[in-house]
């Protein structure tokens, strides 16, 4: 019976180290291991939902210049997609841009207003005449994660 439970045990601790280990890189907040899609294939893994819990991968395009409280990450049709971290739990280092991210969160379909738009615009240092431009509401794409790990690749 000893033996058993021992080797039970270390079955259980060797599934976890390698479950833990599925991810290298510089890890912020919690990132569990599980099936990532690419950030292109987000929407359509969503299908008719307008938020779903997922894992995701894909290249930095920008961060917040103030304190790294967002990011940007880079989708097929030219639009990037803005990441957030729920609730502003941590930040990303600035220097990241290029890079490859996990990201474990909540995917969603929203419409951000003007006043988001122009205080997201002006956390990326724009100047006060692009974000006076800023005049309509922006349906997009976006993401809140629990957890990022800048890969090591």
């Amino acid at each position: 019976m000893q033996k058993i439970i021992l080797s039970l045990g270390f079955c259980l601790f060797t599934a976890f180290s390698f479950a833990q280990s599925a991810y290298t890189g510089q890890k912020f907040g919690e990132v569990k291991p599980g099936d990532v899609k690419p950030a292109a294939k987000m929407e359509a893994a969503m299908g008719d939902k307008k938020i779903a819990d997922m894992k995701i991968e894909g290249k930095v395009v920008d961060v917040c210049k103030k304190k790294g409280c967002w990011m940007t990450l880079e989708m097929p049709n030219g639009d990037p997609m803005r990441v957030t971290f729920k609730d502003y739990a941590f930040f990303m280092p600035m220097d990241i841009v290029g890079k490859k991210v996990v990201l474990d969160g909540l995917a969603k379909k929203q419409t951000i207003s003007v006043e988001t738009l122009r205080h997201y615009a002006e956390d990326a240092k724009k100047s006060p005449e692009e974000v006076a431009k800023i005049t309509d509401p922006k349906k997009e794409l976006a993401f809140e994660a629990k957890g990022v790990v800048i890969l090591d690749k």
